[in-house]
């Protein structure tokens, strides 16, 4: 495998996410998501818990993983889902899609859905006109909090080469899935 020019990732910081969903409604502005329940590029799941009989919440916020083994890409019978080699963002040329859902099913992440208003399956794709412009995806641009990061995993002074490095704990969704996911989550907090 050829090396990338870049290697985006996110690094959810957990001990930050208070759960305000200033990511999902950045996220739907940008990208105009119908606000049907079931479609999403981003979403924060609420995990209810309880701790020495207290309960407590902790947010968890999901999105596409850019997986650097995408199950998604190989079921595509189009080709429409596909992996860019310059730096790894799996995208959906909605052109192509002819909309049978076999990406969506082979998403361990749950990360697609099928857009009525395209014809087409989306997803998130890491805001590709911001940062191809410079810019932070809009999630991570409006995360009051700094739990959303995103950049270079490939330049070691990033902010997200840097928090990886300082984490107290690091973990990946549904690794073990085989699917090499580039979004991590990690605690900092002792």
């Amino acid at each position: 495998m050829k090396n990338k020019e870049k290697r985006y990732g996110f690094v959810v910081v957990l001990d930050r996410c208070i759960g305000c969903m200033a990511c999902v409604a950045a996220c739907n502005t940008e990208w105009r998501i119908p606000m049907e329940k079931e479609d999403w590029r981003t979403n924060v799941l609420a995990i209810e818990d309880h701790i020495n009989g207290s309960p407590k919440v902790t947010y968890l916020p999901v999105l596409c993983n850019q997986c650097d083994n995408p199950p998604c890409v190989e079921v595509c019978p189009t080709g429409a889902s596909y992996k860019r080699e310059k730096d790894g963002i799996v995208l959906v040329d909605t052109d192509m899609c002819i909309g049978c859902k076999a990406c969506m099913i082979a998403c361990p992440y749950d990360a697609r859905y099928y857009n009525e208003a395209i014809g087409a399956v989306d997803k998130c794709t890491w805001c590709l006109p911001r940062t191809s412009n410079g810019l932070k995806p809009a999630c991570v641009s409006t995360c009051v909090g700094e739990a959303r990061n995103f950049g270079d995993l490939n330049d070691p002074d990033s902010k997200v080469s840097k928090l990886l490095r300082d984490a107290t704990k690091v973990w990946r969704l549904q690794e073990e899935k085989g699917t090499k996911p580039e979004v991590s989550y990690i605690t900092i907090n002792k």
